[in-house]
C-alpha cells in the first residue's frame, strides 16, 4: 500500500516515469521485432548474425515512422476518443452549480487552473480525469455519482481526480495506453492472419513459421506491457487517494464515497478496457487462473484496502 510522498516529489517521479515509458515501450517494440527476425530466419548453416542484424536495421526507420504516426494520432485525438467511448458531454454550469462550486473551490485552494467538467448520463457511480495539458484536462462524473453522494463525499471524489491531474498521472496513463494499444493491435492482426490466411500459406512453410513466431513474440511483449501498465495504474490510485485526503483534510468522506461506489461502478455499454482503467474504480470479478495470479492484471487495488487505508489516515 503506497504512502503519499508529497505533490512535488510525485510530479517529478511521474515525469521521470513518463520519460522512462517513452523509452521503454519503443525499446520493447524493437526488441520484439529483432526476436521475430532472429527466431524465424536465423539458421547457422545458411544465415549469419550479420545478415540478421542487417535485416533488423532495415526495419528501424519504417517501424519508427509507423509508431510515431500511431502515437501522434492517439496523442492529439485522445480526448475525442475517450469522450466517444464513454458518451461524456460538457456539464451545463447553470444547472449544476453545486458541482462547479466544489471543483472551483478545490482548484482555488490548490492554485490549479479549472479543468473542464463533463458528465456521463449513467446511474453508475464513477468518475475519471483525462487530458495531457491545461487546455485538455477534464474531470468527468457520472450522473449517478453526482446524485447519490453528499457534498463532502463528492468533494473527496473530485479531489481524487484533481490529484490525478496535479500529479500528472493522466498523462502517464495515456502514454502507456497508447503503446500497449500498439502491441494489442499487432496481436490482433497476427491472430487474424493465422486464422484466415492459413489455407493460402499451406505450401509456404517459411511464411507459416514467420507468422507463428511473430504471434508468440507479440503476445509476450503485450503481456509484459500490460503488467507494467497495470502496476502503474494500481499505484496511482493509492497516491490519488492519499493526496485527496490531504487536500480535503477529510479522508473518511472519500472512504464513504468509495464504499457507495463499490459494486455500483459499472457504466452500461462501456466496453473499452483502456478507458475503464481511468475511472476511480474498475471492479473485476475474476475467476480461476486470473484470480490466483494475485491481482497482477488488476487495474485498481482492491477497494476494500483503499477504504481501510483512508479510514486509518
Amino acid at each position: 500500500m503506497a504512502k503519499y510522498i508529497g505533490i512535488q516529489h510525485q510530479i517529478r517521479r511521474n515525469n521521470t516515469r513518463s520519460i522512462i515509458t517513452l523509452i521503454a515501450f519503443p525499446l520493447l517494440i524493437f526488441v520484439a521485432i529483432y526476436a521475430v527476425i532472429y527466431l524465424s530466419l536465423y539458421d547457422p548453416q545458411y544465415t549469419s548474425i550479420d545478415e540478421i542484424n542487417s535485416i533488423f536495421s532495415s526495419t528501424l526507420i519504417p517501424t519508427a515512422i509507423i509508431v510515431g504516426v500511431w502515437f501522434a494520432i492517439a496523442y492529439f485525438f485522445h480526448n475525442k476518443m475517450i469522450n466517444s467511448a464513454t458518451g461524456s458531454k460538457p456539464l451545463e454550469r447553470k444547472e449544476n452549480m453545486r458541482v462547479y462550486n466544489l471543483v472551483e473551490n478545490l482548484c482555488m485552494q490548490e492554485g490549479m487552473k479549472m479543468p473542464k467538467v463533463n458528465v456521463i448520463e449513467s446511474p453508475a457511480l464513477n468518475a475519471y480525469a483525462s487530458g495531457l495539458n491545461e487546455n485538455t484536462y477534464t474531470v468527468t462524473l457520472t450522473r449517478g455519482i453526482m446524485d447519490k453522494l453528499n457534498d463532502d463525499e463528492l468533494k473527496g471524489v473530485i479531489a481524487h481526480e484533481l490529484m490525478h491531474i496535479k500529479n500528472k498521472d493522466v498523462r502517464l496513463l495515456i502514454v502507456t495506453i497508447i503503446f500497449v494499444g500498439i502491441f494489442s493491435f499487432a496481436v490482433q492482426i497476427l491472430f487474424r492472419s493465422i486464422l484466415y490466411g492459413g489455407a493460402s500459406r499451406r505450401r509456404n512453410k517459411d511464411g507459416n513459421k514467420l507468422i507463428l513466431v511473430a504471434m508468440v513474440v507479440a503476445a509476450i511483449a503485450f503481456l509484459i506491457s500490460l503488467i507494467f501498465k497495470f502496476s502503474l495504474s494500481r499505484n496511482r490510485e493509492y497516491m490519488a487517494d492519499s493526496g485527496a485526503a490531504e487536500m480535503t483534510r477529510d479522508p473518511r468522506s472519500l472512504a464513504s464515497a468509495l464504499r457507495k461506489i463499490s459494486g455500483n461502478d459499472q457504466v452500461d455499454g462501456l466496453r473499452n478496457e483502456e478507458v475503464k482503467e481511468m475511472f476511480i474504480e474498475n471492479s473485476k470479478k475474476e475467476a480461476g487462473l486470473m484470480s490466483k495470479l494475485g491481482g497482477l492484471f488488476d487495474t485498481h487495488p482492491p477497494i476494500e484496502k483503499r477504504i481501510t487505508y483512508l479510514e486509518q489516515f
